[in-house]
This record gives C-alpha cells, sequence and structure tokens, in this order.
C-alpha cells in the first residue's frame, strides 16, 4: 500500500517530497495535490511510468496525458516556437487554473499518448507540488480518479481509488475548488477554448481578444 504524508506537518512534508521525487525518478507513481483537484504523476520523460498511469486510470492513448512545470520559464523549454498568444496567457494565468496546449519540441523523448505532437501544459498554484516539480522536472499528470468517476478533491479519495498502483500520497489537504482547469489551444493561428474550467472565458479575452470557444 501507498505511504501517505501529511504534507501540514513540516517533517512530513519534507519526508515526503524526498519519497515522491525518489519514487518517480524510478518510473513509479505519485499521488498528489494541485489548486484544482488532486492528481496521478508519472515522470513525463518515462514512456513505462506514463503507461502505467493511464493503466491505473483505465483510460486510452486517445486521451493524452498533460504535463505540469514547476516554473513558467520552462514552457519556453519545451516547445521549438512558443505562440505569443501562449505567452501572453500564461503570464496573464500562471500559476493557476489554465492548459495551454502547444506544439513540443520533437527532440523530447516522452510518449504521454496519441498527441500527434502536442502537448498540454500546466502551471499548478499549489506550493507542494510545485516544489516537487522544482525537484523532478515536468511531470505528467492527470486527475486521480478512474476514468468515469468523479475527480478527488482529497488525498482519501484519490487513495481510494489509485492507491494500489503508487507508490506515495502526499496529502495536502482538501482542495476547495474541483474545477478541472480551462483549456486553450494555441497551436493555430488564433486560439481556441477546448474546455471551460476553472478560468472563465471572458477573462481569457482580457488578456488575449482574438480567443475564440
Amino acid at each position: 500500500m501507498a505511504q501517505i504524508y501529511d504534507c501540514s506537518d513540516p517533517e512530513a512534508r519534507a519526508a515526503g517530497l524526498d519519497a515522491a521525487a525518489a519514487a518517480l525518478s524510478t518510473g513509479r507513481l505519485v499521488l498528489l495535490p494541485t489548486d484544482t483537484v488532486y492528481g496521478v504523476a508519472a515522470d513525463a520523460f518515462t514512456p513505462s511510468a506514463v503507461t502505467s498511469l493511464l493503466a491505473a486510470k483505465n483510460r486510452g492513448r486517445t486521451m493524452p496525458v498533460p504535463v505540469l512545470i514547476g516554473e513558467a520559464s520552462t514552457l519556453a523549454g519545451l516547445v521549438t516556437d512558443l505562440p505569443s498568444t501562449a505567452t501572453a496567457l500564461a503570464q496573464a494565468f500562471w500559476p493557476g487554473g489554465l492548459t495551454l496546449v502547444v506544439e513540443h519540441a520533437p527532440s523530447l523523448a516522452w510518449d504521454l499518448g496519441d498527441a500527434e505532437g502536442t502537448v498540454a501544459v500546466r502551471l499548478p498554484d499549489d506550493d507542494l507540488t510545485r516544489d516537487l516539480l522544482r525537484r523532478t522536472g515536468p511531470l505528467a499528470v492527470s486527475s486521480a480518479n478512474r476514468s468515469g468517476r468523479p475527480a478527488a478533491t482529497t488525498a482519501q479519495e484519490a487513495a481510494a481509488q489509485l492507491g494500489e498502483h503508487v507508490a506515495v500520497v502526499l496529502d495536502g489537504g482538501p482542495r476547495s475548488n474541483s474545477a478541472a482547469s480551462t483549456i486553450v489551444d494555441c497551436t493555430g493561428a488564433t486560439p481556441r477554448v477546448l474546455r471551460v474550467g476553472a478560468i472563465p472565458v471572458d477573462r481569457l479575452r482580457d488578456a488575449v481578444p482574438e480567443l475564440t470557444d
């Protein structure tokens, strides 16, 4: 059974981050909080770990796994050409509930599913997970639930659904915002909303007026 770390305790938090980073480096899975819901994480650059994540969720490759990063500056390193609209949206809403779909650099050695050269990237507004991301680099993270079931808003809910598949659970307390992130596709000439979530479309248009939905 996965080890659960109560990250409200400073010592347990430090131990949990160490254990999570170690587990991820060896291709195992971790449950962690984000600013929206709890997620299940794998090293983004270990294809077998991402395959394990999809299997744990009972999810196919047709829904590629998003990537979380610990610093906004990391985004530029994942793409060949960063669209100005993506930069404007990131500056306005990161860290926070906005996922940007961009074309990733062909040289990146990852397999996140049938993404056809694109990747969905987010900088979460959660100190615990960002501390982990600064240690590990980009992580493939999907909501911590079996496909078709409600997203988990507590570590206990996440562990009940996926605990048998993971090595470590970071308990950062309950998540009060159960809304998933808003997703914007920045791969075309005009950015397009793919999913409305935590950030309303009218707020996005304040930053990028040409946005379509």
